[in-house]
């Protein structure tokens, strides 16, 4: 049996007449760069993530930068993320000027560490009362904002990271790229911090035919700024408040993920189903640790990621047998040649460091079957024995 670790044509047959209609009227009404195939696309994401603000955007590399500016973020100020996450997490803080700080993530979920951040806070910066602002000791740059990622399709621990938000004067911007749906205590991913970003890539949960992104925020004067930045920073026809940038969605891949958004929920509760149906006969293979899901908070397994001693070993028994899958994030970014003006070195976020030797992503997405999943599992216990 051929099992590929991600397969985008099942899905697009299983919606092709909605989505040959929508791609046809964006042709028919010319709606091809924002218009009303955006707007309406916006009107419906705000909705289902429970905010009142989204901005469609180019992608989701862009949405992080244009979350960031509108968050006023710049030179000499500090963003703390994860070294744990793709590059472009780490690119967006670096394209405003601003300076990227690295806290170790937890094992378990693979999402920020709210005791590292607390310790980071508590013993690497000082307050400053004065300015009402938190001052990192090293670099006295301030620290402005807190980037957590949902990383995989399961949320971070918001409550404790919007209690030190709150505490230090900080915004939270969520990095929602690999969470569409996600739910931590009946709120979805994106609606807790001040802004979020999200990623509309293929592959994603909610993909695109192509690229695009989307900004989302309850804060007002946050979505105004968002969306004079995506458009050159006009406020008016020809008028410039400010320096922005072309980042607008186009009218196709509003019109694809319009008719997707539809049927999210659904396939995210397939991809539920599946993960349950791993667990099931992977439970008990010493050799394989399984994603855990945190209490109180949904997960909706963008990718279904296990970790095993002898990746390599693994990866290539599974190729043999015709069976995909991926490795993400094998050099963590504070080990990456563009970050090494940080200044960090290995043994400085130990979960990470860990993580990234062990973890490999098994075949995920909402149309795998039943017997997939069981031909996998039999794989996978299949090497486990020959070990």
């Amino acid at each position: 049996m051929k099992v590929p670790q991600m397969d985008l044509k099942r899905q697009y047959l299983t919606i092709k007449g909605e989505i040959d209609s929508a791609i046809q009227h964006t042709i028919d009404r010319c709606a091809f760069v924002a218009g009303e195939k955006v707007k309406h696309f916006e009107n419906n994401f705000a909705e289902y993530c429970g905010v009142k603000h989204a901005v469609g955007i180019s992608c989701g590399t862009s949405a992080l930068y244009v979350a960031l500016r509108a968050l006023g973020i710049g030179k000499g100020d500090i963003v703390i993320t994860v070294p744990y996450t793709f590059i472009a997490t780490v690119e967006a803080i670096t394209l405003t000027g601003a300076r990227p700080v690295f806290v170790d993530i937890e094992s378990k979920s693979y999402n920020i560490s709210t005791k590292n951040l607390r310790e980071y806070i508590e013993k690497g910066c000082e307050w400053n009362p004065r300015e009402n602002e938190l001052v990192d000791k090293k670099t006295k740059l301030k620290v402005r904002v807190i980037l957590p990622v949902h990383l995989y399709g399961q949320m971070s621990d918001m409550d404790e990271i919007m209690a030190i938000a709150g505490e230090y004067n900080l915004s939270v911007l969520e990095d929602a790229a690999q969470a569409h749906g996600a739910i931590y205590k009946n709120r979805k991913s994106g609606s807790i911090g001040h802004i979020a970003a999200f990623s509309f890539y293929p592959s994603k949960n909610l993909g695109a035919f192509g690229q695009g992104g989307a900004v989302i925020t309850d804060n007002d004067t946050l979505a105004a700024k968002a969306r004079m930045f995506i458009n050159h920073g006009q406020r008016g026809k020809y008028d410039y408040e400010f320096e922005g940038w072309n980042f607008k969605m186009d009218g196709f891949q509003a019109a694809v993920l319009d008719v997707k958004l539809k049927h999210l929920d659904d396939w995210n509760r397939s991809r539920q189903h599946n993960a349950m149906m791993y667990g099931k006969f992977l439970k008990d293979v010493d050799a394989v640790m399984l994603p855990e899901k945190m209490l109180e908070r949904e997960h909706v397994y963008y990718l279904y990621v296990i970790q095993v001693d002898d990746r390599a070993s693994l990866q290539k028994y599974l190729n043999d047998e015709n069976i995909g899958s991926s490795i993400a994030y094998s050099i963590p970014l504070h080990m990456q040649n563009a970050y090494k003006y940080l200044g960090y070195k290995m043994g400085d976020f130990p979960n990470t460091e860990k993580c990234v030797k062990g973890v490999i992503s098994l075949p995920m997405f909402p149309e795998l079957t039943s017997e997939e999943i069981e031909y996998v599992c039999e794989v996978v216990k299949a090497w486990c024995s020959h070990k």
